[in-house]
């Protein structure tokens, strides 16, 4: 028997323990911080969608300034206000320096943020390029301060220094920090597409962005209307797991199982508990659900799956809006012609609702960005951005908020892809003025990374997409259609009557009648026949629509 060189105790000596925010220190990309433009964007898109959520809830329209200052080679200042409700004094650093902290991992509501890292991984990441901390001023209905936050990496703890209160008439939260190792670039994944992305997706906003050399560049309100409050509801049998129901029942303060079941799951009555009791007989719902265990927990989870259940509640979502994505895409992308649509709300893993919006805007300033110059694109080599400028004509949005990065994975980009656009009327879709906004909203968003910036290639997601993109480009390709048709119209008509006043010269020597009267008997003809014609066409295009609908809802069903 062989004989191990060194033994376990000088194996093991070297464990120790880490905590979370010494796990992204060195794995900062996992949170988006690869790549200088992306790292600057991420800090910008954290700030800004902690402002946006913090508004909502306070049922109020949100007016956001983002400011930008270069402070040396590869070294930013950012600063972030807002008009909210602010933040408490006494949750301070737990808000903006302990990783997995916050208001929204725990609830199943749909929201931007879901995993409590954003604004900590922005103190995280401020520190670990600059050493130094973040500044936070904050007024709240009780209470106006200003204190210097970091964070303890070794406990994920926060660390507060020159907490003090102010006498100043601020309403609302503003941050401000330094960051080491990033850019500022007017490219397709820069802090200005970012937020005009996100002007597009959210225009209930008031944004201001000041960017490095001083310009100002204002997005404003397009209404005046707030999105529909999402609602914050519980779990579907269908879309939970054995460990998230195991988990639930050992924290659960109710007596019984069966009483559990109810109050913990959406769409679980008296009834339902009743045929879980005839199906799982070996079970006692009447013990405690602490006293659950994996193996029959398993078993529930395997029954929910049998029998018929409710679809979940829909109105814990909050979508943009057909009407506002319209509002938002003529004001800032002032197209020629849009078409925007939404789908019913759909599930997927079983029981966890979604829904996808999605809109075409053709001409104008629709397409992929006319400034990505060869210096953006050499410099971009650095990070993940190099790789996607191809993706500039697809908006892609989850609840409400831009995913400019790792197109490549996300579900939007494969549906979006996966059509064929010559058949309404797109030769080449990468290089004609067309932009496709796509947004899904969910409770619970499936993210490919920690990142949250693609979302995962969910077959029920792709297929809905699919369909809604599809509904869209029919209506396109009549425009298209109908723009073709008229200019060969005009063409045809110019070319006949071109001839019209020789015609009728010839036909007066033939026939000794009038020129004119001649020439106005032949033009009469010529535009009766073309206005005939004009309608046989458009009578053409509708069918044609028609059929292209039938064939791409038959596609969608099968895929499905």
């Amino acid at each position: 028997m062989a004989v191990p060189k060194q033994n376990a105790d000088e194996i093991f000596k070297e464990f120790k323990e880490h905590s979370i925010s010494e796990f992204f220190r060195r794995n900062a990309q996992m949170l988006g911080y690869s790549g200088k433009v992306r790292s600057l964007t991420t800090i910008v898109h954290e700030y800004l969608t902690n402002s946006a959520d913090a508004c909502e809830e306070a049922e109020m329209l949100p007016d956001i300034r983002v400011e930008i200052k270069e402070l040396g080679e590869n070294k930013y200042s950012v600063k972030v206000s807002d008009n909210g409700p602010g933040i408490p004094s006494k949750i301070a650093g737990k808000a903006f320096a302990t990783v997995l902290a916050g208001t929204k991992f725990h609830r199943y509501k749909q929201q931007r943020g879901q995993q409590g890292i954003g604004a900590a991984g922005c103190t995280l990441y401020s520190k670990i390029t600059t050493g130094k901390s973040v500044h936070l001023i904050s007024g709240t209905s009780r209470e106006k301060y200003e204190c210097d936050i970091t964070i303890d990496i070794k406990t994920n703890k926060p660390l507060i220094e020159n907490m003090s209160k102010i006498d100043k008439d601020i309403v609302g939260t503003e941050i401000y920090g330094e960051f080491g190792d990033v850019k500022y670039e007017n490219s397709d994944h820069g802090v200005y597409e970012y937020i005009k992305r996100t002007a597009l997706s959210n225009p209930h906003m008031s944004i201001v962005l000041v960017d490095p050399q001083g310009s100002e560049s204002v997005f404003l309100r397009a209404t005046n209307e707030l999105p529909k409050k999402a609602r914050e509801i519980k779990p579907h049998p269908l879309g939970i797991t054995t460990n998230d129901l195991l988990e639930s029942a050992h924290r659960s303060e109710s007596r019984k199982l069966g009483a559990f079941l109810q109050e913990s799951l959406s769409r679980v009555t008296s009834g339902k508990v009743n045929e879980l009791k005839e199906i799982l007989k070996e079970i006692d719902f009447d013990s405690e659900p602490r006293e659950l265990t994996w193996d029959a927990a398993e078993k529930l989870v395997k029954v929910f799956k049998e029998i018929k259940w409710m679809a979940p509640e829909m109105d814990s979502m909050s979508e943009i809006g057909e009407k506002q994505i319209e509002i938002a895409i003529r004001n800032i992308l002032n197209p020629e012609f849009v078409k925007v649509t939404e789908r019913k709300p759909k599930v997927f893993r079983g029981g966890i609702p979604f829904v996808v919006e999605a809109g075409i805007a053709y001409g104008g300033n629709s397409g992929k960005s006319k400034e990505v110059s060869a210096r953006q694109k050499e410099s971009s080599a650095e990070g993940e951005e190099a790789q996607q400028y191809s993706e500039g004509n697809i908006l892609r949005f989850a609840n409400k908020v831009p995913l400019l990065f790792d197109a490549s994975n996300c579900a939007i980009t494969e549906a979006a892809k996966g059509i064929d656009w010559k058949r309404y009327g797109i030769s080449n879709f990468e290089e004609e003025p067309i932009s496709v906004l796509v947004n899904v909203s969910s409770v619970y968003v499936p993210y490919s990374g920690v990142g949250k910036q693609a979302i995962s290639q969910e077959d029920e997601i792709i297929d809905e997409i699919k369909l809604a993109i599809q509904d869209c480009a029919r209506a396109l390709q009549r425009h298209i259609s109908g723009i073709k048709n008229q200019n060969l119209r005009e063409t045809r008509y110019k070319q006949i009557m071109r001839y019209v006043n020789q015609l009728s010269g010839d036909l007066s020597d033939i026939t000794g009648t009038k020129k004119e009267e001649i020439e106005k008997k032949l033009k009469e003809l010529v535009e009766e026949r073309f206005r005939i014609s004009e309608g046989e066409e458009e009578k053409g295009s509708e069918d044609e629509g028609v059929s292209a609908k039938a064939s791409d809802e038959d596609s969608g069903e099968e895929s499905a």
